[in-house]
């Protein structure tokens, strides 16, 4: 699997096959393993792709934004003499208030470095909420508009396939945020479970395994993943409150 997420999904843990995944990092990729491309005027209009996979697969899939928003704000903290870290700014997002206000993170004003805390209010403030003014609000609000755009592109993904998918594995350096991974399964309703985080590297040795005749297929490669890492499981702990955001979300969209 000569491709980053191609070889990331070769390392999903999975055992079944209606699963989502998610590729997690400061950039998300959010999508199913099909056996055949899905051509059709639904995935035209929501604009998902089709990419070759391993094992006659194919990945269908959707971009979300993901990380790169907590890093710049991060970045542009420490350039004012706040230097904290990750683990800091999770822990800060975690005692904050929930949905002060809730953001598009696809929004073309957060592609771009910069100032990502004063984008992320002026967003807040163009929209009509809240404005997000500490640390941990701001954190928060981004984790929080993730979560909530990866369970709108999940939604749409499992329309066009006509099924639900469950769980939601997510691999890369993006598990290393519980706070994230337990967004996403209060958003989705859905268990999510995340590792590992060197999907992309495993994934990779994996299909070398497999060349050789090492592994005799693509599922006793992922057999090998669930023998190997410990994957943590997050199961929905959120309540209606996380229907109401999506549905603010929705309106904010529009």
């Amino acid at each position: 699997a000569c491709h980053d997420t191609g070889s990331a999904v070769v390392a999903v843990p999975a055992a079944g096959k209606d699963f989502a995944w998610i590729s997690s990092g400061t950039w998300s990729v959010l999508g199913a393993e099909v056996p055949e491309p899905v051509i059709t005027s639904q995935s035209l209009a929501y604009n998902f792709t089709n990419e070759g996979g391993v094992d006659s697969t194919f990945r269908f899939s959707k971009n979300v934004m993901g990380l790169w928003l907590v890093q710049e704000c991060r970045r542009t903290w420490a350039d004012r003499g706040e230097d904290y870290s990750y683990a800091q700014l999770a822990e800060m997002a975690a005692g904050a208030e929930s949905f002060c206000c809730v953001l598009d993170v696809d929004h073309g004003d957060f592609l771009k470095p910069g100032d990502m805390p004063g984008r992320i209010q002026a967003y807040a403030a163009q929209t009509g909420q809240p404005v997000p003014e500490s640390e941990g609000q701001i954190v928060r609000c981004a984790l929080e508009g993730i979560a909530l755009k990866y369970r709108f592109q999940l939604e749409r993904l499992e329309e066009m396939l006509h099924r639900q998918l469950k769980p939601i594995h997510i691999v890369g350096g993006g598990t290393q945020n519980r706070l994230l991974s337990q967004f996403t399964a209060d958003a989705t309703g859905r268990p999510v479970l995340t590792g590992p985080v060197e999907a992309t590297a495993m994934g990779n040795i994996l299909m070398q395994a497999i060349a050789l005749g090492h592994l005799s297929s693509l599922a006793e490669a992922r057999q090998v993943v669930r023998n190997s890492f410990d994957v943590a499981t997050y199961e929905l702990a959120g309540g209606s409150e996380w229907d109401e955001a999506y549905g603010h979300f929705m309106a904010v969209m529009e």
